[in-house]
């Protein structure tokens, strides 16, 4: 009797640190994946941003710093094997820059009539819509991972097989990517 209870209290404690350890790599794999998306879409946001400067180029010439500003945020965003942090840390620097880039923009009339402009514009709306639907995805199986690592009894199964909390992506503003507005043909870029 004894050696059937010590069977079942062994098969149990097998059994309890297989979906404890599965479930955190099931969690683990969640977080990788939703961030692959979002850097999928964070390699759209770099890559429009040379055809938005070359956009603005043309018209505020006069304007030299906000240009060079974005392209040096830009590629700062871009080098890759930063860490999330950093990341995050970047694109905020790359969202101010283009801010900045967006208010001298505004002040060309020709350029915010300007069909090429404006379809770029929309373009990295859409693009920044994304990057904010995929870091509340990404915080979310974040916070579900960081949950498990940190409970009672998955954190020891955590411990023991090496998995760590994932870090947050948020900029230090509370957000990644500044809130751009299309421009309306002939109206300043807000």
């Amino acid at each position: 009797m004894l050696i059937a209870l010590v069977v079942v209290v062994v098969l149990l404690g097998g059994l309890a640190l297989g979906l404890g350890y599965n479930g955190l790599v099931r969690r683990r794999n969640q977080v990788q994946e939703t961030w692959r998306q979002i850097e999928v879409e964070l390699t759209r946001r770099h890559d429009l941003v040379p055809n938005l400067v070359e956009a603005v180029r043309g018209d505020a010439s006069s304007e030299r710093e906000p240009l060079d500003a974005v392209l040096r945020a830009r590629d700062n965003a871009a080098t890759p094997g930063a860490s999330v942090a950093e990341q995050a840390e970047h694109e905020g620097q790359l969202s101010q820059a283009l801010g900045r880039l967006l208010a001298v923009a505004g002040a060309c009339p020709g350029l915010t009539a300007n069909e090429n402009f404006l379809s770029l514009q929309n373009e990295l709306v859409s693009t920044e819509d994304r990057i904010a639907a995929g870091r509340r995805s990404y915080n979310a199986h974040v916070r579900d991972l960081n949950t498990r690592v940190e409970s009672v009894p998955t954190n020891i199964v955590a411990g023991a097989f090496g998995f760590e909390r994932a870090d947050y992506f948020e900029a230090e503003n509370g957000h990644v990517a500044a809130p751009i507005k299309p421009s309306e043909p002939g109206k300043p870029i807000s």
